[in-house]
Parts: C-alpha cells; sequence; structure tokens
C-alpha cells in the first residue's frame, strides 16, 4: 500500500476477512478456506540490493493455509487505490521471497504461493498485468522466458451477485466502493452491523483519501459507531461542526478587521479561534 502501509492492524488481518475475501474472489463464494485454518506470517522479507547492503520489503498482508497441519498454501493480499506499471515486478519478488523463505526452512514439500491485489479505484485498471508485456524481448528469447501473470481485483467492479456471497466486514467496504463508483455523491446508507469498525474506517480512510473517517473512530472507541449508517451521521455532525467553527473564525476576522481589541475578541472566542484567524489574515 505504499504510504497505505499501516503499523497496526487492517482490515484483511483478521481470518475472518481473509478467508472471506479469497473463498469469494477465487472459489466464487464456496467456503473452502475456513478462518481457523490460517494462520499470520511475516510480512518482510530482505534481499540483497546493487550496493550489497540488505533492504526490506514488506506485503499487506500474508497467511498460511493449512490443514491437518500441513501446509497448501500461501497466500498474500495487496491493496491498491491506484494503478501501478511495474506492480506485476512487485509481486513477483514477495512471492519469490516467500519461496525462497521455505527453501531456508528446510520444508519437506514447497507450498505453493498466491498473491492477489485488491485494486479500490473507480476506472478499471489500465495497465498490463504480466512480467512479459512490460519486457523488450528479443523474439529468439521469448519462448524462453519465463511468465508471470497477478491476478487483479476491481473492487469498485464487482458485480451484485459476488457482493452478496461476501459474509464478513468485507461486503460492507466492497458494496461502499461499488456504491460510490455507481454515483459520486452515494451517501453510505449500509445498516449491516460492522464486527471490526476500527479497522473498516482505517481502510475506508486510506482508500478514499478522507482523513474523516478518522475522526469517526473517537465515536467508535466510546462503542457508538456500529454500521454505516452511523458513520454517515457521525460525517454528518463532524461537517456541522467544522462549519460552525469556519463561520466562527470568520466572525473573528471580521471582528479584528474592524480593529476590536484582542481582549475584547477574547471574551467571545477563544485564543486559538483568535490565533487561527490572525494566520489566515497574515497568509
Amino acid at each position: 500500500m505504499g504510504e497505505k502501509d499501516m503499523s497496526e492492524k487492517i482490515l484483511e488481518d483478521y481470518n475472518d476477512v481473509f478467508s472471506d475475501i479469497v473463498n469469494v474472489l477465487l472459489f466464487h463464494g464456496q467456503e473452502l478456506i475456513e478462518p481457523s485454518a490460517l494462520e499470520s506470517i511475516s510480512v518482510h522479507s530482505q534481499y540483497k540490493g546493487e550496493d550489497a547492503k540488505l533492504h526490506e520489503q514488506e506485503r499487506d498482508v500474508a497467511k498460511k493455509w493449512k490443514r491437518y497441519n500441513v501446509q497448501l498454501a500461501i497466500i498474500g493480499i495487496e491493496n491498491q487505490t491506484a494503478v501501478e506499471k511495474k506492480m506485476p515486478f512487485r509481486l513477483i519478488g514477495y512471492d519469490g521471497a516467500s519461496y525462497k523463505s521455505q527453501l531456508q526452512a528446510n520444508a519437506a514439500s514447497i507450498a505453493p504461493v498466491v498473491t492477489i491485489v485488491l485494486y479500490f479505484g473507480e476506472k478499471h485498471w489500465c495497465k498490463e498485468r504480466n512480467i512479459k508485456s512490460l519486457m523488450n524481448i528479443p523474439k529468439e528469447l521469448d519462448p524462453y522466458v519465463n511468465d508471470y501473470k497477478m491476478e487483479v481485483f476491481e473492487i469498485a467492479w464487482l458485480t451484485d451477485e459476488q457482493l452478496e456471497m461476501f459474509k464478513s466486514d468485507f461486503k460492507v467496504v466492497a458494496r461502499f466502493f461499488v456504491n460510490k463508483r455507481r454515483d459520486p455523491d452515494y451517501v453510505a446508507d449500509d445498516p449491516t452491523e460492522i464486527q471490526h469498525v476500527d479497522e473498516v474506517l482505517k481502510l475506508l480512510s486510506v482508500m478514499t483519501g478522507d482523513r474523516d473517517y478518522e475522526k469517526v473512530i473517537c465515536d467508535e472507541m466510546k462503542g457508538q459507531v456500529k454500521s454505516m449508517c452511523d458513520v454517515a451521521e457521525r460525517l454528518k455532525n463532524i461537517g456541522r461542526q467544522e462549519g460552525r467553527s469556519e463561520e466562527r473564525i470568520n466572525a473573528v476576522k471580521f471582528a479584528i478587521s474592524l480593529g476590536a481589541s484582542e481582549e475584547k475578541i477574547l471574551k467571545q472566542y477563544s485564543k486559538e479561534e483568535y490565533e487561527k484567524a490572525l494566520a489566515l489574515m497574515k497568509a
């Protein structure tokens, strides 16, 4: 996620959400992966660069899929808000690091590695999805160059049928982005109860670039936010409060322009409002 990477828990870290995403997007709704069959693994790996120094690369989230203590696969999920031209190369690096770690651990058998990209943009992914299409390969060499294809799922373009398959909080997230794409003025009205409210709001904040969702988290900590309907109501209140704040600062600016003294202004307004008004007038 680049700047979007967060040290704290992200929504897909929860096994119920991770398994739900994979079951719907890869297995078309079949519940092949149970949350209890997933085990979190390190998202950090190291490689030696041209400067001979060790560099670290980091996935968004990755988990082992196990059955009867047998590792079946390693699955990774990457979140993207923007199209990245060379994304296939980044993913092959992640997958290669996962294979290498299995070799270094002397695994009895090597489990397959699958990485999927969740793309939250409103427009279709317009760049290539495999590495061969991103290279100029001499035709004589082409038959010998292995390809790598990445799987991109355009969340805002999921069908209604796909949305109905989700059973976790990701259903709320996916429905939000689909509705936003269909109607830019869409106001969240989903009454579905959210289990991981804090992580859903952080994901929405990061993927939309709207920091107001982070402000709602303060209410969530008090248990006041349980659905997107509650979120919409809090956002309205935040807008009203910010509108009133702007009105008060404009009033202070007007008072200053009329020559009112600081002492007189501070009888009705706060020191912070006075200083903000002064700063705006000097800008």
